[in-house]
């Protein structure tokens, strides 16, 4: 029986030749170096319908045609002691937005009520913050046990700052995957955060990997950074072997620095 992969063509002749060869030996098992991941993002626009379709056959491969479908619920929004300038929740946005502390747990049962009707797969609850306080931690470990209970959904929390300990309350109660994300290389996280460092996102990610959860980290493009920037990013990303890699585009929103 044929797939759609086997009806793709092989490298095409002409100018798109390299990304399909390229696509080809990724395939195969090549990590793309940096100085490949540069040339993709400075490729001629000529050249994007080959781009797009050399990523194609990779995605395939991986994924075949699948979606899969996340619901988010901002359980605690603003309140936030760090300096992220993309961020409106963040302590130095003025931007007009709801802030409030931990959602009742009713509210963020029934999010997960819509997110099992809306055939999600995955709930996440947003937590904003530099990292949970135990009064957020308690509730938290109260709440997933009760999501699993009642429907088929993979938990995911986005906390903020974690330590091993934190993360290791967070699997005990059945959280399935962690989202925080790098954002940008580490050459360019001060010029978009102070409060923290990028070393501590990384921290994170290891305690969170540690802890027996998935990882969700990616990063936001358009913040100022160059293309090395996102390829550094990328590669980092490819190092921990995140399972989920949210891509963002800033959006400016008025009130923040970026």
């Amino acid at each position: 029986m044929k797939t759609l992969e086997t009806l793709l063509p092989a490298a095409p002749a002409g100018a798109g030749s390299r990304w399909h060869a390229l696509a080809a030996r990724v395939l195969e098992g090549h990590v793309l170096s940096e100085e490949e991941g540069i040339s993709l993002l400075e490729s001629d626009d000529a050249e994007l319908l080959d781009l797009l379709a050399a990523a194609y056959r990779v995605r395939h491969r991986r994924w075949g045609n699948r979606v899969h479908l996340n619901l988010l619920i901002n359980a605690k929004s603003g309140l936030c002691s760090e300096d992220c300038g993309y961020c409106s929740q963040s302590r130095v946005s003025k931007a007009e937005i709801p802030r409030h502390t931990l959602l009742e747990e009713e509210k963020i049962l029934d999010g997960a009520r819509l997110a099992a009707e809306r055939r999600a797969r995955t709930y996440c609850i947003v937590v904003s913050g530099r990292t949970p306080t135990d009064k957020e931690l308690k509730a938290l470990v109260r709440i997933v046990p009760e999501i699993k209970s009642r429907y088929p959904l993979k938990v995911c929390v986005s906390p903020g700052l974690l330590t091993r300990a934190q993360a290791e309350r967070l699997k005990g109660c059945g959280v399935d995957r962690v989202n925080h994300n790098l954002n940008t290389s580490v050459r360019f996280y001060p010029r978009i955060c102070t409060t923290h460092t990028y070393l501590d996102r990384l921290a994170t990610l290891r305690a969170v990997r540690q802890a027996g959860m998935e990882i969700c980290s990616g990063g936001i493009v358009g913040m100022g950074e160059e293309n090395r920037d996102v390829v550094q990013l990328a590669l980092n990303l490819g190092d921990l072997a995140v399972e989920a890699v949210p891509v963002n585009f800033l959006t400016p929103i008025p009130g923040t620095p970026l």
